[in-house]
């Protein structure tokens, strides 16, 4: 494991009291809505943030926990899990919440600096986010999303996994993938 952290944060953050949330990368506006407020309510209960740092509801998530003030300094406010190297910041639209992560948060990686994201990669990352939070929450994921198979590892893990359901309309929402 790789870390990328900001001098003087802790190496193991808070033990039991991480969060997951994973969604859409095209996500709604009421997925950044709800992803932001329960976000923002598990930072401020000293919770530290989870996701993978891509576009939608894991950049969401980072934003509402970078915004709360500092909850606790035992813990970061939020870690970003890359599928590649940390090097290699992506998605690239991303680059200036993950250096803010990198600034305020914790940014890891299983894999050496100069390795490329590839999708296998992705589901390997999916297992560490999984890993790391004793909740995972899904917000806006189509059927065979990384969402929902970071979900499914959790499962696999024993860890607790909650959906927030959209409209039964919507290809995204969590209630129509199952």
């Amino acid at each position: 494991m790789v870390a990328c952290e900001e001098p003087g944060v802790a190496d193991d953050p808070r033990p039991g009291n991480q969060r997951c949330h994973r969604g859409s990368r095209d996500s709604s506006d009421y997925g950044n809505q709800a992803t932001s407020q329960l976000a923002t309510g598990l930072r401020q209960a000293g919770a530290t943030i989870i996701s993978g740092g891509a576009y939608g509801i894991d950049a969401c998530a980072h934003r509402a926990a970078l915004q709360v003030e500092e909850a606790s300094a035992e813990s970061p406010s939020t870690i970003a899990i890359l599928a590649g190297g940390l090097d290699r910041l992506y998605p690239s639209g991303n680059h200036n919440l993950l250096r803010t992560i990198i600034d305020r948060g914790l940014l890891l990686s299983e894999v050496p600096p100069g390795t490329a994201p590839t999708r296998f990669r992705f589901l390997n990352r999916n297992r560490l986010i999984a890993g790391f939070a004793q909740l995972v929450v899904v917000t806006e994921a189509r059927f065979r999303s990384g969402a929902l198979n970071t979900a499914r590892q959790a499962v696999d893990l024993g860890r607790e996994v909650a959906a927030l359901p959209g409209s039964v309309f919507s290809p995204n929402s969590v209630a129509r993938t199952g």
